[in-house]
């Protein structure tokens, strides 16, 4: 997980994907595919805490990077996915500096944030003293993502936040902030190159999400460095497709 931290930081190309189905089997099958990392998306695909948990624990043992992508920022929420070991957490609607600066202090021990627990999976179940975990170089990584016309005009204050370790940009949720039915508007190329300017001028790690190799290459030159591309639904969808096409095209 440090080095995860150690590559992202350093501005390393990374990929990972998110993944839609809550099941530790494609947690293992994604560990053996040479991404970097995936994202469980608690936000729009049925992971319940239970589902969080196992999938976690198998990334763990895997030496696996599994951020989640939590439904909201509530403190509780974000405590509960940290606990049970999540590499880190990517906030969705991050629209100001102040949610950020929140979203951060609830992330991390001490001055009223997250809540110690010495008995949980990021504390070895109790196997790490207090001074250990505390000063763990292993912290958890807060992604703050912005998808709202108000989180781009204030992304300078959210690039700039202590403890917000890197931002997402959501091209979806964004452009339909802008009310657009797809991702090509000039509205939404203006706010992706004036974030990818606020993570430049604070050496935060710019990341997105790209359907695929070929979007992702064309957006590199706004600064991204990390791409959650599709997710294994999409890659199941494309992989079937392309098989079902070429059965029925054989002689």
């Amino acid at each position: 997980m440090t080095e995860f931290r150690t590559k992202m930081e350093a501005g390393a190309l990374l990929a990972g994907t998110f993944l839609k189905t809550p099941a530790i089997e494609m947690v293992e099958v994604m560990a053996l595919s040479g991404l970097d990392f995936v994202c469980l998306d608690a936000e729009h695909a049925p992971f319940d805490r239970g589902r969080i948990d196992a999938c976690l624990a198998v990334g763990r043992a895997l030496g696996f990077p599994c951020l989640v992508r939590v439904p909201d920022a509530a403190p509780a929420t974000l405590m509960q996915a940290l606990d049970a070991g999540a590499a880190g957490v990517v906030v969705p609607h991050v629209d100001s500096a102040e949610k950020a600066a929140s979203i951060a202090k609830a992330c991390r021990y001490g001055g009223g944030g997250r809540g110690y627990a010495g008995s949980t999976r990021s504390a070895g179940y109790g196997t790490q003293t207090m001074a250990a975990v505390l000063g763990s170089s292993d912290a958890p990584i807060v992604i703050a993502q912005i998808e709202d016309a108000e989180g781009v005009e204030a992304c300078e204050g959210i690039a700039a936040t202590p403890g917000i370790d890197g931002v997402f940009l959501g091209p979806a949720d964004l452009s339909v902030s802008y009310g657009k039915t797809d991702q090509s508007s000039d509205e939404l190329m203006a706010a992706i190159a004036r974030v990818g300017e606020a993570c430049a001028a604070t050496g935060k790690p710019y990341m997105t999400f790209a359907a695929n190799v070929e979007k992702a290459a064309a957006w590199r030159r706004y600064g991204f460095t990390v791409f959650f591309v599709a997710s294994e639904h999409a890659w199941m969808m494309q992989g079937a497709r392309a098989t079902a096409e070429g059965i029925g095209a054989l002689d």
